[in-house]
């Protein structure tokens, strides 16, 4: 029983994450206006509004379509909150070499920054990091599904 809870629980988290994915891909690409002022430019306004992940493929860095809503509306958060600067975090899952998951995490956060800096936000306002496999976001060594959770490039508010 433990071992179908410990497959259920990360899937579980993966279809919620995916219907999140899909949901926000599917937003406008203008900045809702946030109900409660004081989290009016806080973090949590970014992640409601505009969304903090993106998805890449296995051993890409590219910024797919699907990704590309997602980072318009980042953009457009970080134009209206001048004030506030980011941070790409870029991540891979465990499958290869601490030292070349390391590059693509980098690989990976470089192509969100450049998104976003194409997109009229000053580069000095973001910065990156690549964790590359050694800070996973879902639980390892389990089915293809986590390790897409895992291939992704966080944005956080600064």
């Amino acid at each position: 029983m433990n071992k179908v809870k410990g497959i259920l629980v990360p899937l579980a988290c993966l279809a919620f994450l995916v219907g999140c994915e899909s949901d926000s891909d599917k937003k406008s690409e203008k900045v809702e206006v946030i109900e409660d002022e004081s989290l009016k430019g806080t973090a949590a306004d970014f992640i409601a509004n505009a969304g903090d992940r993106v998805f890449f493929a296995y051993d890409k860095s590219n910024v797919s379509p699907e990704s590309e809503a997602t980072l318009t509306r980042q953009a457009e958060w970080l134009k209206h909150h001048e004030s506030r600067k980011v941070l790409i975090e870029g991540h891979c899952d465990e499958r290869g070499t601490r030292e070349y998951n390391l590059g693509l995490g980098e690989r990976r956060a470089d192509a969100v920054a450049k998104f976003l800096v194409d997109h009229g936000i000053a580069g000095d306002r973001v910065r990156t990091v690549s964790y590359g496999k050694d800070k996973p976001i879902a639980a390892q060594g389990t089915p293809e599904e986590v390790y897409r959770m895992n291939r992704v490039g966080i944005s956080v508010i600064e």
